[in-house]
């Protein structure tokens, strides 16, 4: 349970980073205005709070870890988002990356 708990925080801290970075992006580069900016924004606050609700009381170790949901979270977005087709080394990559995640965050510990 307390598993299942942390991994939906961290799915739920991706959607607000990623999705936050993505709203500044299009506010800013895209030229859709200061409205997506300020979303954006937010939603990078709102990852913020998330990820403090992490079962692990060791900050280190949960931003670690959540580079690994970061890194293939990045790619399923633009995936869904901005049509942006993975290689398999992107794949690969990715998967490395959520075992390394799963390593750091639910590996035994005495």
């Amino acid at each position: 349970m307390i598993i299942a708990r942390s991994v939906a925080l961290y799915v739920l801290a991706a959607l607000f980073e990623i999705g936050g970075a993505w709203l500044v992006w299009q506010g800013l580069r895209e030229h859709r205005g200061w409205l997506w900016v300020g979303g954006g924004v937010v939603a990078l606050g709102l990852y913020g709070c998330v990820a403090t609700m992490q079962p692990d009381a060791e900050f280190g170790r949960i931003l670690a870890a959540y580079g690994g949901i970061f890194v293939a979270g990045s790619i399923l977005w633009a995936a869904v988002a901005d049509g942006y087709r993975p290689d398999r080394f992107d794949v690969v990559g990715a998967l490395i990356c959520l075992a390394g995640m799963a390593v750091i965050m639910y590996a035994p510990r005495g």
